[in-house]
């Protein structure tokens, strides 16, 4: 199946082999004579066409157009859309050979050798997942699942997808049919029209219920006979809240405008370690339960049992300060979207936490609002890492701890050594692969004054 483009361009590409592979996703093609390339995606060993896109003599980047022939670390895949779909990088990998890749991506990133801790479960771990409406060709059905590897405006409809649940996969595919059978048009992102435009699916392992949020234009939507349609579904689990979420914007991203809950719950009920959390239809929540509580659990551990007062900065629906907190003088949470605010006070008083509250805003501007000094940071920022003027801020609070969480390597790795320059040293640093057969890992890092 071609891209947008019309396929593999006839333009003539450079043939090569792929040597090193870096995080996040970035690798290294080197030609017959010499020359180094820098693409996106690919596996080590892999042979493959590269088109130039930038050739400047030290710094060349390209773009793969064809595999020409595997790497020999590859094998057949489990997933049959691992060849164009966008959600995993992996999937022609043995979970072990993975895991070896990723490692030694870490240890030479870092330079050092970097603790790697296995995921328990490869699939059917996720419990969020964000469908986007659109098709898989140019004039072809309506398709409702994720991005194409070679094209972000081809959708691919993704029957059988290993990595989420087996009714989360049937509410995709049933909503996915209920809107081809009414011809209802997706969003056309170039011409900014059409009506469908994503699906977020999350669930609560320990209740085994499911948010659905449809996220539309300001089109009309017969939202009480979508209603209905999931009501009817034989699912194992329940459907407990229905959204219909308004987005207008232009952009390639969801943008509430209006949020409106249908039917059900405000949200969903989940258990870790001993707390109860809700989950609304846009707050974060660790998106793979089992390592989140492996990952906690080190954070429990390194951070201590003399906590004092901590601030849990970037603090989504307060999981980590809850915790902490169990243990802790006080808990103090900054969180920019303010229903996950909400979610982590409401939960916090429902766990009898009396010693944690959580405000809504930015941590660059609340940072200064804080008088309690604390004795403890913890940091989970999302994939851009901390702001270069917040981590101003955070070193110049003079924190005898800080205890990184992150998803993003690369991000976490600069941050560290802007703290290492304001005089914090690494006390312990380690891996968790949160996201089995895609390309990201979570680390863990413990940081203290020198």
């Amino acid at each position: 199946m071609g891209n947008r483009k019309g396929g593999i361009m006839a333009k003539k590409y450079r043939e090569g082999e792929i040597v090193e592979r870096h995080f996040p996703n970035r690798s290294v093609v080197k030609t017959e004579d010499g020359t180094e390339i820098h693409v996106k995606g690919g596996l080590p060993g892999q042979k493959v066409g590269v088109r130039i896109t930038r050739n400047r003599a030290n710094n060349k980047k390209g773009k793969i157009v064809e595999t020409l022939a595997p790497s020999p670390m590859e094998t057949a895949p489990d997933c049959p859309h691992a060849s164009i779909c966008g959600g995993c990088m992996y999937q022609t990998l043995t979970y072990e050979k993975e895991s070896a890749l990723k490692k030694d991506m870490l240890d030479d990133l870092y330079g050092r050798d970097v603790p790697y801790t296995m995921a328990p479960q490869t699939y059917h771990y996720r419990n969020k997942m964000e469908y986007t409406f659109g098709d898989e060709e140019k004039g072809g059905p309506l398709t409702l699942g994720l991005h194409h590897k070679k094209g972000f405006y081809d959708i691919v409809s993704t029957s059988g997808c290993l990595l989420v649940p087996e009714d989360m996969e049937t509410i995709r595919a049933e909503v996915e049919r209920y809107f081809r059978e009414r011809n209802t048009p997706f969003y056309h992102r170039m011409c900014h029209e059409g009506t469908l435009r994503y699906l977020v699916v999350r669930h609560a392992r320990a209740t085994d219920t499911y948010l659905v949020n449809l996220v539309t234009t300001s089109d009309p939507v017969d939202e009480d006979d979508f209603v209905t349609f999931l009501q009817s579904l034989n699912l194992k689990g329940t459907i407990a809240s229905i959204y219909h979420t308004i987005s207008d914007d232009w952009a390639d991203a969801i943008k509430p405008e209006k949020i409106l809950r249908l039917e059900g719950d405000d949200y969903l009920e989940e258990r870790l370690l001993d707390l109860n959390f809700q989950i609304a239809p846009f707050s974060f929540f660790q998106p793979n339960p089992d390592t989140a509580k492996l990952i906690y659990e080190k954070a429990r551990a390194l951070a201590g049992r003399e906590k004092g007062v901590v601030y849990d900065l970037y603090s989504g629906t307060g999981t980590i300060g809850q915790i902490l907190a169990q243990e802790a003088k006080e808990v103090i949470g900054i969180e920019i979207v303010e229903s996950a605010v909400e979610d982590a006070n409401r939960a916090a008083k429902a766990n009898g936490i009396e010693n944690a509250r959580f405000l809504a805003g930015d941590v660059l501007e609340l940072i200064d609002t804080l008088t309690t000094r604390p004795d403890l940071l913890v940091v989970d920022p999302p994939r851009d890492g901390i702001h270069p003027k917040a981590i101003d801020k955070l070193a110049a609070l003079n924190a005898p701890r800080i205890l990184y969480i992150s998803c993003n390597p690369v991000t976490q790795k600069r941050d560290i050594e802007i703290l290492e320059a304001s005089g914090y040293k690494v006390e312990h640093l380690e891996a968790v692969d949160q996201f089995p057969r895609t390309a990201h890992v979570e680390t863990v890092v413990l940081m203290s004054r020198k």
